[in-house]
């Protein structure tokens, strides 16, 4: 997790980035090994406002003003491209593949562990509800995870889930394993 010489500091400088007639939108802030999204709601006060950061604890601006307005952060996990996600592999990360054990059983990258984070039902796909359980008898919460999917999205929703549960060494695999086998990586069937 990086540091930031202040909390005040890092909400000023997100701040800093939207112009008053930007407020209502949400914007993407991008720091090395962290990517915060964050709205804020038209009419706020961009001074005075009390912040909450995921994993960073509630945040007060240096002024100290009393307002009950607050912006939402949310930090998301970090993505890499496929040959990136190959060499943290041959480094000792684990891969969790979330997709669908159908999918799953017609090829996946060498060693991956299936834990699917959306089950079919015929034409329908829902979330898995004992996703987080199963992950937690397969992994520990410090341990080096990949996560793919097909094609990134599941990937990046479970990513995201693993790291609101408290998984601290999360990266997402951009593009899944249909990059994956584009790029002739390793496979196993």
């Amino acid at each position: 997790m990086p540091s930031f010489a202040s909390s005040a500091h890092l909400v000023r400088s997100m701040r800093s980035l939207l112009r008053p007639s930007q407020q209502g939108i949400t914007s993407m802030v991008s720091w090395p090994g962290l990517v915060v999204s964050f709205h804020v709601a038209k009419g706020h006060h961009r001074t005075g406002v009390r912040d909450r950061v995921s994993n960073f604890g509630s945040i007060a601006d240096d002024d100290n003003e009393i307002n009950t307005k607050t912006q939402s952060f949310q930090v998301q996990p970090r993505s890499v491209q496929v040959h990136v996600a190959h060499e943290l592999l041959q480094a000792g990360h684990q891969y969790l593949d979330v997709r669908t054990c159908d999918e799953f059983r017609v090829g996946h990258p060498s060693g991956a562990i299936n834990i699917p984070y959306m089950l079919n039902n015929g034409a329908e796909m829902f979330k898995n509800s004992k996703f987080l359980e199963e992950v937690s008898s397969q992994f520990r919460k410090d341990d080096d995870i990949v996560v793919g999917c097909k094609s990134g999205r599941r990937s990046l929703l479970a990513a995201c889930d693993l790291q609101a549960a408290g998984f601290v060494r999360v990266t997402d695999v951009a593009g899944g394993y249909t990059a994956w086998t584009e790029n002739g990586l390793p496979v196993a069937k």
